[in-house]
């Protein structure tokens, strides 16, 4: 059975881990240490009132962060109250599943991806292009449970890179990029066969990843792979100047 939202969600948070989580009140309030908003977002754990979205608003301002809620399946009282608020909704995310027997190809192409951990400079280089810096390198190595990046070449040249973690038998997708030149190649589902391949091997039963709902390149990617789009989620933010 595919695994259910809450148990996704919580993948996220094992696979993409914030540099400190607080329990306040009625919400998990993150530290994201400059990794992005998966990190920095405060979600619900149980009732709320006004004045308990006034404290973590507060909260996240002291942590030197926007205040940015994450909104998950089920919360649409807390969705239309961020609204009231004049909190904007932005970066609406698919998450998309799939066994990862499903993904395991009965051969691979030699030489054109590659599990490597820890990263290599290349890497590194390769993130860095696509505005993946330190601080979202830093979100990876601070994951506890196995993980690999993957490394992709097309025409004897690094051509792309992700990160997969696994937490319980999810294995979940991160930053995959490939250099513009090497789009629409087949580059990416070789990585994510090749990122399948190695959650096998480590014991996991399932993969998942996540993409912003306008990104229709990647959405059509995992879409062709198999993928089946079982939620989503999105973000409210109020930065200061909407103060």
């Amino acid at each position: 059975m595919t695994p259910a939202l809450p148990r996704l969600y919580e993948a996220i948070d094992g696979t993409w881990p914030c540099a400190r989580a607080v329990t306040a009140g009625p919400w998990t309030l993150r530290e994201g240490d400059g990794g992005g908003k998966r990190v920095s977002c405060a979600t619900a754990t149980g009732a709320w009132t006004p004045d308990d979205l006034a404290a973590a608003e507060t909260a996240m301002r002291l942590l030197g962060q926007d205040a940015l809620f994450m909104l998950r399946a089920g919360e649409r009282r807390l969705d239309d109250a961020l609204d009231a608020a004049g909190y904007d909704l932005i970066d609406p995310v698919n998450l998309w599943v799939l066994p990862v027997a499903a993904l395991i190809p009965e051969d691979m192409p030699r030489v054109m991806t590659f599990a490597v951990w820890e990263p290599l400079a290349i890497m590194r280089e390769l993130w860095a292009e696509a505005g993946i810096g330190p601080a979202r390198l830093r979100v990876m190595h601070r994951v506890k449970g196995p993980k690999t990046g993957i490394l992709g070449r097309l025409d004897d040249k690094p051509a792309g890179t992700g990160f997969c973690g696994i937490h319980e038998d999810i294995a979940m997708v991160h930053a995959l990029e490939i250099r513009p030149a090497y789009r629409g190649k087949g580059l990416g589902k070789w990585m994510m066969r090749r990122a399948a391949i190695w959650a096998q091997d480590n014991g996991a039963q399932w993969m998942a990843v996540l993409c912003l709902q306008d990104n229709a390149a990647a959405n059509g990617l995992y879409a062709s792979l198999g993928f089946e789009c079982v939620g989503q989620y999105h973000y409210r933010i109020k930065t200061e100047a909407a103060t």
